[in-house]
């Protein structure tokens, strides 16, 4: 996995996740092999936002019937993304004791969660 847009595949729009959009947390659909860390990074890069927290789940395929016929869903991989909502300017000092205030730019949403393309 090599890029940010293989690692995320889609959002998971449920009315849990929806609800949670306003505590800043956004679940996706994740390649299975994709760790916490490539996760944090991926969500970082598309979005351009400030990831706090990375919570993942796997889940089976399960078993499905219709008629005689019996298959499988697929397997997946969820990844709840708790993103910073209220980024405050980093302060440190430099060689000479000056104090420099770095304020980075991060979005405090992600507005193109949910939108079908």
């Amino acid at each position: 996995m090599k890029f940010a847009e293989d690692i995320i595949i889609s959002p998971y729009i449920t009315e849990k996740s929806n609800m949670e959009i306003a505590e800043g947390k956004y679940t996706f659909i994740v390649d299975k092999r994709a760790t916490k860390t490539q996760i944090k990074q991926a969500v970082e890069k598309l979005f351009n936002v400030k990831v706090l927290k990375v919570n993942t789940a796997n889940y089976e395929g399960k078993e499905k019937r219709m008629g005689v016929h019996v298959g499988k869903t697929a397997s997946f991989k969820k990844a709840v993304v708790q993103i910073d909502t209220d980024p405050q300017p980093v302060t440190y000092l430099t060689e000479g004791g000056k104090e420099v205030t770095a304020s980075k730019k991060y979005k405090t949403t992600i507005d193109e969660f949910g939108i079908a393309h």
